[in-house]
């Protein structure tokens, strides 16, 4: 895989102005302009112009995508193929994407803006390492017998549920993209997969490696477009079996809404959050609390659903914990994110960019002091930028300390013991991810059990890898991504009651 070891600038440069022929969709195996023969223009957060277009799939191209799924799971091209065979054809799929990554990556850094550090580790090499994993996994998951009477058998069976429809969101396109693909093309299921409409190349390109790996034809179908056309299309299709989708609360609402008034649809939600990250006296190595707190909230320019927006310190230390992230953001490189040393990138789109400056705005308005950023940087380049932002003095009833921002905002709050920390803590309708710095074992113990959080990280921010499930609590969602828990929502569990 690439590392920047093994990467020169030069080579990225080459990549980074590469003519991209306009995208079609991908339906039933072939390669199809929308019915409607719209398009869409496919702006660069990088410089804020447009680089090539992409197919804006419409009702009809849904309606054909679903049906192509439909008929390739009930031919059973795909779920019928022996286990180790579709274990080799996963096998190969990533071995595929391990030689495109350097093209991979800098295409999909093109598209949504993240920092090609963060990029090559997060999108190329995690979707490597998640497709190996699953495929691994393939002979390896058993059915059940059940302890029965000896005049019958009792047996249990996992089979996939059919046609799964997988809407991901623009942040982590690849990354979040096979958390959803490969446990479900895995345990047999065909699918429909509707990328962000703003990063949408990557995924198009891991897709015409999966045919060249041997996946059938039907069996992986990609329409792109909009959210309210083609999604909205998906959540309300009669002949989708399931649904997973990680973006907004609000859209999730939507989601369920339409699958409930079509075939009521299981629907897997990941809604994102608003995440706690508690720094006690006790923490011990300041220095790394401060390393993890910057990585936690300004990588991806704070464009991660685990994002480490609420800073919660101990009142003692936190003139001294705020001292420490200044001097590390005084040298700290937003910017071009095709720079190798860029450590935070674009934002991804131009009504992104409004939204977080106006969160700040409103913040301020509140009562919060600007310690450091809030405002828009390299405004000259075209691109989408934002400087890593500090707000001080955040009270647990504005709207900052409650609102998902999905940018480099940090808010910061103060306990005095840790009754106020849980309850600062838990103060919001998200439950996603937390993170608690302190060298006391009992307490990091009883926090654990205490935070209302799918995820919680003890002294140290980010870094579960794919054995571990991700999933939300209250308003962060339902159902839990990665890990071997994530085929749950792909396969159905059915007995056999055999009398004997």
């Amino acid at each position: 895989m690439m590392t920047q070891n093994a990467v020169t600038q030069a080579n990225i440069d080459q990549l980074r102005t590469a003519q991209i022929a306009p995208q079609k969709m991908l339906i039933g195996g072939d390669w199809r302009s929308s019915q409607s023969e719209a398009v869409m223009e496919v702006i660069s957060p990088i410089d804020g112009a447009a680089f090539t277009s992409i197919a804006s799939g419409s009702q009809a191209d849904v309606d054909a995508a679903v049906a192509a799924a439909r008929s390739s799971f009930e031919r059973g091209v795909w779920r019928n193929m022996p286990p180790m065979a579709r274990k080799a054809v996963l096998l190969k799929w990533a071995d595929l994407i391990e030689a495109d990554t350097l093209a991979l990556t800098v295409l999909g850094v093109r598209d949504n803006g993240t920092e090609i550090g963060m990029a090559e580790k997060a999108e190329a090499g995690s979707a490597i390492r998640t497709i190996r994993f699953y495929a691994e996994a393939i002979d390896k998951i058993y059915g059940e017998v059940a302890p029965t009477p000896g005049s019958h058998l009792g047996m249990i069976l996992r089979e996939p549920v059919g046609v799964v429809a997988a809407i991901v969101p623009w942040n982590f396109p690849l990354m979040i993209g096979a958390w959803k693909l490969a446990p479900a093309l895995a345990v047999g299921n065909s699918v429909v997969l509707k990328p962000a409409e703003t990063a949408s190349l990557s995924l198009l390109r891991i897709a015409a490696l999966a045919l060249e790996a041997g996946l059938p034809e039907g069996v992986l179908n990609v329409v792109t477009g909009t959210g309210d056309v083609v999604g909205d299309a998906l959540s309300a299709s009669m002949d989708v079996d399931i649904l997973t989708f990680t973006g907004s609360g609000a859209v999730g609402g939507l989601i369920m809404q339409n699958a409930g008034r079509s075939n009521r649809k299981a629907c897997y939600l990941e809604l994102g959050g608003k995440s706690p990250n508690l720094v006690f006296a006790d923490a011990g190595d300041m220095e790394a609390a401060a390393d993890a707190t910057i990585g936690g909230i300004f990588r991806n320019a704070g464009q991660v659903c685990v994002a480490g927006s609420r800073l919660m310190v101990e009142q003692s230390v936190k003139a001294d914990f705020i001292g420490l992230l200044n001097d590390r953001l005084a040298g700290f490189r937003t910017g071009d994110p095709l720079q190798l040393e860029t450590q935070a990138g674009a934002i991804n789109n131009a009504g992104q960019l409004a939204r977080i400056a106006q969160h700040v705005d409103d913040a301020a308005s509140q009562g919060a002091d600007i310690l450091t950023g809030g405002h828009q940087m390299l405004a000259e380049s075209g691109g989408y930028y934002y400087a890593p932002t500090i707000l001080d003095k955040v009270d647990r009833d504005s709207s900052i300390f409650q609102s998902e921002v999905f940018g480099p905002v940090l808010s910061v709050t103060t306990f005095e013991d840790e009754a106020e920390a849980v309850a600062l803590a838990n103060g919001t309708d998200y439950g996603l991810a937390a993170a608690i710095f302190t060298r006391d074992l009992s307490r990091a113990h009883r926090m654990v059990r205490e935070i209302k959080a799918g995820v919680v990280h003890v002294n140290c921010y980010g870094g579960p890898d794919i054995t571990v499930p991700l999933g939300g609590m209250k308003q962060s969602g339902n159902g839990s991504d990665k890990s071997l828990h994530a085929l749950d929502k792909f396969t159905d569990l059915k007995t056999a009651w055999i009398a004997l």
